[in-house]
This record gives C-alpha cells, structure tokens and sequence, in this order.
C-alpha cells in the first residue's frame, strides 16, 4: 500500500511539473521563424525602360530622274554600297539623241551670234561714216541681243540633255545597304513616281522610343534645357530581344517638337555607333536610360511585397514581435527594391522569408538580415 502512495505522488509531481512548463513550451512552439530585414532609405538614380525600335539614321528611297527600261543592273538585293556606286542603267538611246540635237542647234546659234557681232561693228563703222542711218544700227544691236538669248537658251537645252544623259546611270547617293525589294532589268520605270532600291545607312543607327507626358514633366524639373542637349540621356543602354545587351551605349540626340495626338507620348531618337552592323533597322530593343535622382528614397525588397488584388502589402515585426500586415503605396523598382511613396519608414522591419507560414498577430522568431545577405541590389 505504501508503494502505491508513493508511486501515484511521484506521478502527480511529474503532472504538476509539466503543467507548470507547459505554457511557456506552446508559446515558443507557436514562434514562427522568419527572416526580416530593416527597411533601406539613401539616395537612388531611376532607371527608366521604353520600348524602342532601331532606324537607320540616313535611309533614301532611290526614285528614276529619267523614263525608260532597265538594261543593266549593278548590285543584287541586300548588297553593301558606297556613295557613288553604280546601281542600274536605264536604256538612254533617246536622251543620248537629244543631247545631240541641242548641241547642234548651240553651235548654229552660236553661229548666228557670231555674224550678228560682225555685223554690229560693220554698221557702227558705216554710221561713223554717215553712210547709214541709225535706226539701221539699233535694230542690227536689237538682232544681235536675240541670238545672245537664243544661244543662253540653247546652253540650258544642252545642259538638261546631258543631265538627262547622266541619270540614266543610277548610283547610291549614300553608304549604305540595299534592300531587296529591287527592280529587275527590262523594267519600265517612270521618271519621279519609280522607286527603284531603298538604300539606309548602317552606321551609326537611331534607336526611336517614346515616353508619355509625366515623364517628359518629371524630367524637366532636372533640366531646364532641351532634352536632347541637357545631359539626360548621355549614356542609354539598350536590350535586344533575345536579352542580350547591346555592348554599346548610345546617346539621345534628337525629341519631338509636340507630344503625338494619338499617344500623346513624346517621340526622341538616341544615336548608337553599329561598327559590327548588329542592329538592323525594324529591330525591337528595350531602351534603359537612368532618370531623375531621389533623395533619401525608402526602399522596400520586391520578395517582401504581397499583391493582393489592388493592394501592396508588406509584413511589419512590430515593438512585440508579432506579424502586422500593412498597406503600402509603391513607386519605381530600382534594383532588387520597391521605391516606397507611403507606408513604411526607416525605422520599420520587414518580414522577407518565411511570408507563407505568417498569419496577423503571430509571434515571430525574427533573424535579422542584410541585403547583402539576400544578394540585393539597387544596381541589380
């Protein structure tokens, strides 16, 4: 009997004791462990990114100055030209016979000319003379002025023939590369309507983008210039479609004079160097050019940030260590961060790892992190 008494006090310490601690047990077991890191204010530089399309810089569509057929063609489809370089030939037989024509009718009237001189002298001598009278010489110098005009007239004829002549021989007026939707020899091209090769210069290249209004606003806070020549856009960098960076960067040159009325966005143009001929007119590239600067901007990681409908939210660990969800309004992504406009301080602590596993009002088991820890970065 006295065992039994024994035995059944040492179960009731044992119960005792473990209701004492059990309490204490659940609150550590009800403890989420999170990793958190302080919220991020210093001075940041927006990168802003536009979708761009490549232009060639110089690009002339080569129109026939002369009517006829094609009977020779110099370059095939695609080829690379120099300024100068034969294209085509446009057949010139009737052009080549009216040159001929004014020619000679240039040498009679300089024929004429030249017997109305002789004859202008002769009647001065014989007015000197008092062997004629002077009407006779006003209407021989009146004569003599006709066939100076005759012959201007004619010069000019022989003047247009030749140059009729010469553009039989086309040739690109730039460097270049032709496109390939050229004509072909015995067309019949029609001088001024004809296109016959588009050629565009490779090197250097524009990259045309668009940005809307605000940012055009935003921007002329920081400079009271134009856009093109103010600094902004000295050093533009551009992504091409496969993701690869294009090695090198380029500048803004060139912004619209007025916003378009379909987009109201405004139009401007950044110069690329393309020694290698990578970027190819009607080429997409994503254009990133770094925006105004912020100061003392309050940043927030991107993997601590819930979308939940049309809200941003952030876990805050409050003074009590415990999960408070909270509303924040965003900005720009700079980096690997959030630009925070209302919400957050820098005095506040964000929950970044473990998000799924935290309810409102939890007790957390925080772990203190940097973003160096996290590989984070403004840059990134």
């Amino acid at each position: 009997m006295l065992k039994n008494y024994i035995g059944l006090g040492a179960v009731m310490v044992m119960l005792l004791t473990a209701g004492c601690g059990g309490p204490q047990e659940s609150a550590q077991q009800k403890a989420v462990p999170v990793r958190a890191i302080k919220i991020l204010q210093q001075n940041v530089q927006i990168t802003n990114e536009y979708a761009g399309q490549v232009q060639a810089k110089n690009e002339v569509k080569i129109q026939a100055r002369v009517s006829g057929n094609i009977i020779e063609k110099m370059v095939s489809g695609g080829d690379l030209v120099k300024a100068g370089q034969p294209l085509y030939r446009i057949d010139g037989t009737q052009y080549e016979s009216t040159l001929l024509s004014a020619q000679a009718q240039l040498v009679q009237a300089e024929v004429n000319l030249e017997n109305a001189r002789t004859d202008t002298e002769r009647y001065q001598s014989l007015l000197n003379a008092a062997a004629i009278a002077e009407q006779r010489l006003t209407t021989q110098k009146a004569a003599e002025r006709q066939n100076e005009a005759l012959v201007s007239s004619y010069r000019a004829l022989v003047r247009k023939a030749q140059d009729d002549v010469n553009s039989t021989l086309v040739v690109s007026p730039i460097d270049g590369r032709i496109d390939v939707n050229d004509v072909s020899v015995g067309t019949y091209v029609q001088a001024g309507s004809t296109a016959l090769v588009t050629v565009g210069a490779l090197d250097p290249v524009f990259v045309q983008f668009n940005m809307s209004e605000n940012e055009y606003l935003n921007l002329r806070q920081i400079s009271q210039n134009n856009l093109a020549n103010s600094g902004w856009g000295d050093n533009v960098m551009i992504t091409l479609s496969n993701g690869a960076a294009y090695p090198l960067s380029g500048k803004v040159t060139q912004a619209d004079r007025s916003l378009a009325n379909n987009s109201g966005t405004l139009a401007l143009k950044a110069s690329f160097a393309n020694p290698d001929g990578i970027l190819i007119p009607g080429m997409f590239a994503r254009v990133k050019i770094a925006g105004a600067p912020i100061k003392n901007a309050v940043l927030v990681p991107q993997r601590a940030v819930q979308q939940i409908l049309d809200k941003s939210l952030v876990t805050v660990v409050n003074a009590e260590n415990k999960a408070e969800p909270r509303a924040v309004t965003l900005g720009e992504k700079v980096g690997s961060f959030w630009l925070v406009k209302d919400g957050l301080t820098v005095n506040d602590i964000v929950v970044v790892e473990g998000l799924t596993k935290v309810q409102e009002g939890a007790a957390l088991d925080v772990t203190i992190v940097t973003p160096a820890e996290l590989a984070l970065s403004i840059n990134s």
